[in-house]
């Protein structure tokens, strides 16, 4: 039997050699790592469609989008993912199918003739709790906390202060979540029935679901999943209480600012959440996995990957690009910000330079001058150039070869195991896809030519919706291979900022349409190969995905609604120090709009702006894995080469900001303890406590915080004292230049 142990294969474990057998036994996966973890047998009789799969799922989803999306605008912005709710349901499924009455009912449905229906079919089963899972999976927006196109409405009512109608918003939320299940449906021939095409992030779902369905035998010397999780859920849920309102300070202990309280660079080094973190720790479990997700899910090697790379940029690069060449006049600005300023260091008033057709007034940009971006915040846009040519070129010379393989065997007519056990069910007719693709299209138009403050015209739509598509097919093929995605949002936001510049909301709902499609289109990929795996009927996969991710995105747009309309200066500056409503993601998404829409990537990149040399990352991150992979080639015998994985080392910092060196830091000591001392050391206890800890401590956090809200947060009752006043570095977010004037700063 599979069990967690067996941690997420990337990229970096592949072995074409190891991995692809001759295929002459059908009955066989063609790679190693599907064999070792994916069952070869399946009972087509089991019920999915329960009502304790609906209940349950449409529970979980809603729970799961109202939760992300309320804390998305927080501070330390947990993401509760569906791990947490592959965890929590099992026990409560169980509980259901003891307790719900057998008795059978005959049902009337049109079409479809009597049938027989009972509340309880019998025990709960594998194949209900992946359908629960997958509803829990569309209500964390796939993993991203919530609907992406969100984030569109947040920037018009929070930073731009401007209006959208709420239909308007529902619109542009569901067609930009499910334009892509229309194309992606149709290529689940290339990417998902192919043997060749494994998917290698979904194999830790299926270890685990495999892991809690074994039969747990009793041993009154260890203590049960189920009490475990109750424990920690109920220690979470109360400690939160400090951190969560309290005691805030316990957020990011920032113990190097209260030594030096006048250092204006001790404070820039040793901050958590304005500086380079060093020291910084916290006793917050949503600092621990916001931005990162939970550090107990992350296998060990991609936690020193991330650390490696993590080191190199913010210790060593950021620090010399700051003392020590003061690049870009890096000085005048605090280290660490997502913020845009002035020359003289002044936050830049974006407002000042929007008319009143929500459009770049260019005789007060002149009058405003050029934007100027923190030196972190600046090489963040240049080691993202970096990451994308990288990945390119890192893919296409490490495992083209291998992904060139793949793709001719998926075309050899050979099924394997699991594409024979799956033909037992009904397929997905084509038209399905086709209807879903031609209404998402044709909503999205009239979306586009009707509401003017959507600002993108009919032709970025489909400009937009036309590179999502040429893109799906390759990166599907490279995630389904190596675990890489590639992303768009870059390219996107790039393109159409030179073609249609001065206009913010059309540049992030073309990259929205373009960037999202595509990456939705791959998520829904991934999640078809896991019920491929655990032979879930097509239908019923695609009915879940469908109707949570409408329901996750309509709760989603009711709970920003709610709380854009409820907080007073939501996500502003000049909320009290204490408030966690300071919606770091969408500072930094309202910058984007602001520096490749409004302004343009021409004042920003190109000759008319500051940054013109960031576009040689391009280049540079292009010619990286060439020399990475000459030296492989001519020194075959140094194992550790193959290991420099450039992709990750350079995208290691993709998240900062609005992540912070302190969730990075906590992130890699709370994943290293865990999985490599407690994997190592005590490795029974890892493999039956690991996750259900993770699913635990999210869970509690989650509980305590929205309880916090509804009990102390609608009415402001607030505790004011030295430990609610914030980490105590208000020094940290300071230029070092002299002769720079900034309010509440020392002027040199």
């Amino acid at each position: 039997m599979a069990s967690p142990e067996i941690q997420t294969p990337t990229a970096g474990s592949l072995d074409p050699e190891k991995s692809l057998v001759n295929g002459d036994d059908d009955d066989v996966s063609p790679i190693e790592q599907v064999r070792l973890t994916v069952s070869n047998t399946d009972d087509p009789n089991q019920p999915v469609w329960t009502f304790r799969m609906w209940f349950l799922g449409l529970l979980s989803c809603a729970l799961l989008s109202f939760l992300n999306q309320f804390f998305y605008y927080r501070t330390e912005p947990l993401v509760i993912t569906q791990i947490t709710v592959q965890v929590a349901t099992l026990p409560i499924g169980r509980f259901m199918a003891a307790v719900l009455p057998k008795t059978q009912y005959q049902i009337s449905i049109p079409g479809l003739g009597p049938k027989m229906f009972s509340l309880n079919p019998g025990p709960f089963n594998m194949k209900e709790h992946v359908l629960i899972t997958i509803f829990a999976n569309a209500g964390s927006a796939f993993g991203n906390g919530s609907a992406y196109a969100v984030g569109i409405v947040n920037i018009i009512k929070a930073f731009y202060k401007r209006n959208i109608s709420f239909f308007a918003a529902w619109l542009l939320i569901v067609t930009t979540q499910v334009l892509g299940y229309g194309w992606a449906g149709l290529l689940r021939k290339y990417v998902v029935e192919p043997a060749h095409m494994w998917w290698p992030s979904t194999l830790v779902q299926v270890s685990l679901f495999r892991a809690l369905h074994e039969k747990e035998e009793r041993d009154k010397k260890r203590m049960t999943r189920a009490k475990f999780f109750l424990i920690v859920l109920v220690c979470s849920f109360s400690w939160y209480l400090l951190p969560g309102y309290l005691f805030t300070t316990l957020t990011s202990i920032s113990w190097v600012c209260w030594i030096f309280s006048k250092s204006v660079t001790a404070q820039q080094l040793g901050s958590g959440l304005r500086g380079l973190g060093l020291g910084a720790l916290t006793l917050d479990w949503s600092a621990v996995s916001s931005f990162l997700f939970s550090p107990l899910i992350s296998p060990f090697f991609a936690i020193v990957n991330v650390f490696v790379g993590y080191v190199l940029i913010v210790y060593i690069v950021i620090p010399i690009a700051y003392w020590g060449v003061d690049l870009f006049s890096a000085r005048r600005f605090p280290i660490f910000s997502s913020h845009l300023f002035t020359a003289q260091g002044q936050p830049y008033d974006i407002l000042a330079i929007v008319n009143n057709n929500f459009e770049l007034d260019k005789v007060k940009y002149e009058e405003e001058g050029r934007i100027h971006l923190s030196v972190f915040f600046a090489l963040t846009y240049g080691f993202g150039f970096a990451t994308i040519a990288s990945t390119i070129t890192h893919v296409g010379l490490f495992y083209g070869r291998e992904i060139y393989q793949r793709y001719r065997a998926s075309y050899q007519g050979k099924e394997d195991i699991h594409t024979k056990l799956m033909r037992k069910y009904k397929d997905i007719p084509s038209w399905w896809f086709y209807i879903l693709l031609a209404v998402t299209i044709a909503v999205s138009l009239l979306l586009c030519i009707f509401d003017k403050k959507v600002q993108l015209p009919w032709w970025g739509l489909l400009f937009a919706s036309g590179m999502a598509f040429v893109f799906t097919l390759p990166v599907s093929i490279i995630t389904a291979t190596t675990n890489q995605t590639p992303g768009l949002n870059i390219i996107t936001e790039y393109v159409i900022g030179i073609i249609y510049p001065g206009r913010p909301i059309a540049n992030v709902c073309f990259k929205t349409y373009g960037y999202m499609s595509m990456a939705q289109a791959v998520s829904f990929l991934s999640d078809f190969k896991l019920g491929h795996y655990m032979k879930i009927p097509p239908r019923s996969m695609f009915l879940v995905q469908f109707i949570g991710t409408v329901l996750a995105g309509t709760i989603n747009l009711a709970v920003a609604w709610w709380l854009l309309n409820s907080i007073h200066e939501i996500c502003q500056d000049d909320l009290p120090a204490n408030s966690p409503w300071t919606c770091p993601s969408d500072r930094v998404f309202f910058d984007a709009s602001v520096i490749w829409g409004l302004v343009g990537p021409r004042r920003i990149f190109g000759s008319q702006g500051n940054y013109s040399a960031m576009n040689w990352f391009f280049l540079g991150g292009a010619l990286g894995p060439i020399i990475v992979w000459l030296l492989h080639r001519t020194f075959p015998k140094q194992s550790w080469i193959p290991l420099i994985n450039l992709p990750v080392l350079l995208g290691a910092t993709a998240n900062m900001p609005p992540a912070t060196a302190l969730n990075y830091n906590n992130w890699v000591l709370v994943g290293t303890i865990f999985n490599f001392f407690v994997f190592r050391y005590r490795k029974q206890w890892w493999q039956r406590y690991n996750y259900i800890l993770s699913a635990a401590l999210d869970a509690g956090v989650a509980f305590m915080a929205v309880a916090l809200y509804f009990a102390v947060g609608i009415e402001n009752i607030s505790v004011s004292w030295w430990g609610t006043n914030g980490e105590h570095c208000d020094l940290a977010a300071c230029p070092t230049a002299k002769g720079i004037v900034v309010e509440g700063c020392p002027v040199k």
